[in-house]
């Protein structure tokens, strides 16, 4: 191979790399001078307890433009809320705290009946009967609560006084209203023990009954019957104190939350009666002692 040719090959082999050499160098130019859109908007950690990635904005950075008036501030948008511990939604219902269900759940409603006996103190003034009550009241908590109660006593008079009378026959009535509060032992089971006592108004009355004819008239009948009719009375007011206890069972309810509850109590009954010498309306000098002092025993149902 000549000189000559040798010189014209090494020409256009430098002249091909040249080529070449410019080829690349144009097209990393256009690779570095393309838009980055991955440092525009970038993804912040999550915060302990959200739900949803926060957007941050490359606005604050040194050098960045400022965002234009219709873009809204991505830093100022509000979090997402955290997420409400297990078991804590909106519709929780199982709450049986002191404060759940406003006043009306506080709310305590009773009435029961039953009999009353004499203690050894008062069984020469007074014998054997039978009670009523009711009441309503308050709820504090789940032991204890405080009661307003009405009851009615009727009992019938020993055979003795209704004699000094010079009646045939006779009883007594009593009826009051007291404060009694109440504390269950065990509430959370079916069947629950409880303490109770109370002070409150007494009134007493005493009556005298003889057996009167008189004219009974209906629809279908009008004719001559026999009658017992108060022919001598008298009464006092004073105060007057129990205290006794009971069981009850509760009733589960649809829910195991029942409210309902069947009782059955007893109470010492101590009505401060002043001890009475007189004539009722005329009869025979009647005497009674001090004091009456009772037993009354009641069945009910309380919610």
């Amino acid at each position: 191979m000549t000189s000559d040719r040798r010189l014209a090959l090494f020409r256009h082999t430098t002249l091909l790399c040249a080529a070449l050499a410019f080829s690349l160098g144009s097209a990393s130019a256009q690779i570095n001078t393309s838009p980055d859109y991955s440092s525009s908007v970038t993804a912040a950690p999550a915060e302990s307890g959200s739900n949803a990635p926060q957007l941050t904005d490359d606005a604050g950075a040194p050098g960045a433009p400022a965002p234009s008036a219709g873009t809204p501030d991505l830093a100022a948008l509000p979090a997402a809320p955290a997420a409400h511990g297990s078991g804590g939604g909106q519709y929780d219902n199982n709450s049986h705290g002191g404060g759940g269900g406003g006043i009306m759940s506080h709310l305590t409603y009773e009435a029961g009946g039953g009999f009353n006996a004499p203690t050894s103190d008062s069984s020469p003034y007074i014998t054997w009967g039978w009670n009523f009550t009711v009441g309503g009241g308050y709820r504090f908590d789940k032991h204890f609560a405080v009661n307003v109660e009405y009851q009615f006593i009727h009992s019938k008079l020993p055979g003795a006084i209704i004699a000094q009378a010079g009646a045939t026959g006779g009883y007594a009535h009593i009826w009051s209203f007291s404060l009694d509060p109440i504390y269950d032992f065990n509430p959370k089971s079916a069947v629950e023990f409880y303490a109770t006592g109370g002070y409150g108004f007494y009134r007493k009355v005493t009556s005298f009954t003889d057996p009167q004819q008189q004219i009974y008239c209906s629809y279908f009948y009008c004719g001559t019957i026999t009658q017992n009719v108060v022919v001598g009375h008298f009464s006092s007011n004073q105060g007057g104190w129990n205290v006794g206890g009971g069981i009850q069972h509760r009733f589960a309810g649809w829910n195991g939350d029942g409210k309902m509850r069947i009782f059955a109590e007893a109470r010492y009954l101590d009505v401060l009666s002043p001890a009475v010498t007189t004539e009722p309306n005329g009869l025979g000098t009647t005497t009674v002692g001090e004091g009456t002092k009772i037993i009354p025993v009641t069945v009910g149902v309380r919610f």
